[in-house]
């Protein structure tokens, strides 16, 4: 297949890319990497009249710790950036992140696709949503009228939509906090396909006594999603495996050719616990 016919434009700096979007209006997509978009395109999922090309702003390729212990990653950091940044740069306490790249389709998708590219597409199944909803992320984005902070947790709308405006350009992610026992673990049909069902678990320890944490699912809903019932079982003191049990009780996943409803409640029973294991050893 190949996609409809489009113009491209390149743009050659942040405001350059804002203008023409704003210009060109529901017509344009962004393209960095191309990882998803340009697939989409090629199978006519996605017909956009306009490609504002955004590879070449250098300016929005960063990562590392500020002042604050936050962690910023610039829209077009790379998957393999993050999966082979050095302590230093990463900060401590962001271990998992690193470890989550590997779950992200093969080596080529992460040399090319970026962070800020994944969260824009949307894909509730896609490692990068998960984490920024468990972990509390931020956005920024930046439009003709200024730049705005806009928080994971209200950032994705529903399948493959989001809380941009047509105008706006995503620019940066911002981890607010350390999350030392943190993991992320998922189930997929074969190594580098989208998952079926994916868990990241956050720990809040005292020692080996666990007091509390989040528990985030993906690919059980059109968004990722918190569970506050499982969160409330660590809380209480409950064993992971009761952690498990409330995840799976509380999720409505969907019924579909990737797999039955049973099946995905089954595999957020093993992912959760699994995950909860994995943060707690972490």
């Amino acid at each position: 297949m190949k996609p409809a016919p489009f113009r491209y434009h390149r743009a050659r700096d942040t405001e350059g890319a804002v203008r023409l979007l704003a210009e060109l209006g529901d017509d344009a997509k962004v393209i960095a990497g191309g990882q998803s978009l340009v697939a989409m395109m090629n199978f006519r999922l996605a017909r956009p009249r306009h490609l504002v090309d955004i590879g070449g702003l250098r300016a929005l390729d960063h990562l590392g710790t500020d002042a604050t212990g936050a962690l910023r990653i610039g829209a077009l950091t790379t998957h393999h950036t993050v999966e082979t940044a050095p302590a230093r740069t990463l900060g401590p306490g962001y271990e998992v992140l690193r470890a989550a790249m590997g779950w992200i389709g093969h080596l080529p998708i992460r040399t090319r696709g970026t962070v800020g590219g994944s969260i824009a597409h949307a894909d509730a199944t896609a490692e990068w949503c998960l984490l920024a909803v468990a972990l509390d992320a931020a956005f920024h984005a930046h439009g003709p009228r200024g730049t705005r902070r806009i928080p994971a947790a209200e950032f994705f709308f529903g399948s493959y939509t989001n809380a941009l405006d047509p105008d706006e350009l995503l620019t940066e992610i911002v981890f607010p906090r350390p999350a030392p026992h943190a993991a992320l673990t998922e189930f997929a049909e074969r190594k580098g396909d989208f998952a079926i069902v994916s868990a990241v678990v956050d720990l809040d320890l005292a020692g080996e006594e666990v007091r509390g944490g989040r528990v985030a699912l993906g690919g059980v809903a059109p968004t990722p999603v918190r569970v506050p019932d499982a969160e409330q079982v660590l809380a209480a003191g409950g064993s992971f495996a009761d952690c498990a049990e409330a995840a799976a009780a509380a999720a409505d996943p969907p019924d579909d050719a990737n797999g039955s409803a049973d099946f995905r409640r089954h595999l957020i029973g093993t992912l959760v616990r699994r995950a909860c294991e994995e943060a707690r050893d972490r």
